[in-house]
């Protein structure tokens, strides 16, 4: 449990701070639950805490400015009650109002018990505010402490853009004292590591790192320019490949550049966000001072969480008015039994739908092999373009040999047939340019 204020909080990642409204000093008991009144006056003596949320403006140290919220777990478990709700609306809409991110720093266990239903509604209240945020175009990035569980998880911090956890936290929708047998799951999926690897938390940072890591986000949330991602130079091969087959082997070898160097070699700086899919890439990196969104394939066959992902960074970065570059390299999507039980069709269908839904200009490049659907999924409507290094097709070259009932032999024939290298691309009109 985090012992610390929410102001000690504040200090650790906030070089200025001012806080606003204060509430009420009348307490809040709804119910009449017994000594509930006399503990609150009780926590809130001597200069203690007078609510479970401390909210104001400020300044990142090192960055910018934002609507900062830190919790308090020292006041009844930081959880939230009627005046919490009252004080997080109130933060929510005055970054609207300001045109300012939201920070919000959680420690909480959930809903206020002592407040009943009047406790709970307030995570509506949230949700709506939070609706607002992002109606108005501004990002909310939270921290996640220890612990966070209950109405806390599923109203503020779950529905942030971005997701910071320090590590070894406990982060649950039920606590430990409610939930039941875990034997199942095991105790790592109530584990910030354990969200970690889920692709329900971005990053894992340490607190005394946490003002640092939103020095460095906070600016790349930040549109800077409505034009379309440039093309990325070809780090490969410059010449054309002679045959079909030949541009598989090169899309396929192994001393071919991946995604990492290209991001590497195109942006001046990243932040790279965490994806329970190592097979897919996404973050934000500024190019030549201005900001772009990225999701990138690595070479693997991408799975739901994968696509799911990319979806989610799609969307964000269209709401935020981000252009996005993607690049492509897969030889198609999971195909197996744990893939189609987790949703691989519907997770493709979400992400060829947030790109088909995004008003930002969007730029691919195919960097490598360029399998199916599951390489369409991410690639722009306008601008679209292709490495000599790699391929495109509608089918991988082996499972149309099959389709056909061909002989190993004719694979060769079969590649030549699908039209697959950059110049036959560039020919049927399926990519605007090769990059060299």
């Amino acid at each position: 449990m985090d012992p610390r204020s929410a102001r000690d909080v504040l200090r650790l990642v906030a070089e200025s701070f001012s806080g606003f409204s204060e509430i009420s000093g009348e307490v809040s008991d709804p119910l009449g639950w017994p000594g509930y009144a006399e503990k609150q006056r009780e926590l809130s003596a001597d200069h203690g805490p007078r609510e479970s949320v401390l909210c104001g403006h400020g300044r990142i140290r090192g960055g910018g400015e934002c609507v900062l919220i830190s919790f308090d777990f020292r006041y009844f478990g930081g959880s939230l009650g009627s005046r919490t709700g009252d004080l997080l609306v109130g933060a929510f809409d005055e970054a609207v109002r300001r045109g300012l991110p939201v920070v919000s720093l959680v420690a909480s266990g959930g809903s206020r018990m002592q407040e009943g239903m009047r406790a709970l509604l307030q995570m509506q209240r949230i949700a709506g505010a939070a609706a607002r945020l992002r109606a108005a175009a501004l990002p909310h990035i939270t921290v996640l402490r220890n612990p966070v569980a209950g109405g806390a998880w599923a109203s503020v911090a779950g529905s942030a853009d971005v997701l910071l956890a320090v590590p070894e936290a406990t982060i649950g929708f039920a606590g430990a004292r409610v939930r039941g047998d875990i034997d199942d799951i095991g105790e790592e999926a109530f584990t910030s590591k354990g969200k970690l690897a889920l692709g329900q938390v971005h990053r894992l940072v340490e607190l005394a790192d946490v003002g640092a890591a939103l020095a460095e986000l906070l600016p790349l949330l930040t549109p800077t320019t409505a034009e379309a991602p440039d093309v990325p130079n070809a780090l490969g091969h410059t010449d054309l490949p002679a045959t079909g087959a030949e541009a598989v082997r090169r899309a396929r070898a192994a001393e071919r550049p991946r995604a990492e160097t290209y991001l590497n070699d195109y942006f001046d700086r990243r932040f790279p966000l965490g994806s329970a899919d190592p097979g897919m890439l996404c973050g934000f990196g500024s190019r030549h001072g201005n900001t772009f969104a990225y999701a990138a394939q690595t070479g693997t066959a991408n799975n739901p969480a994968g696509f799911r992902a990319a979806a989610r960074l799609v969307r964000l970065a269209d709401r935020l008015r981000l252009p996005i570059l993607t690049l492509i390299d897969t030889p198609g999507a999971a195909h197996d039994a744990r893939a189609e039980r987790d949703g691989i069709g519907p997770a493709i269908a979400e992400l060829f739908t947030a790109v088909a839904d995004a008003s930002v200009p969007i730029t691919t490049l195919v960097i490598g092999e360029g399998g199916s659907g599951g390489a369409l999924a991410l690639t722009s409507h306008t601008s679209v373009w292709i490495t000599p290094d790699a391929y495109f097709s509608v089918i991988a070259p082996e499972s149309a040999n099959a389709i056909l009932k061909r002989e190993p032999g004719e694979l060769g024939a079969t590649i030549d047939q699908l039209k697959l290298r950059p110049q036959d691309l560039l020919a049927l009109g399926a990519v605007h340019g090769i990059a060299r």
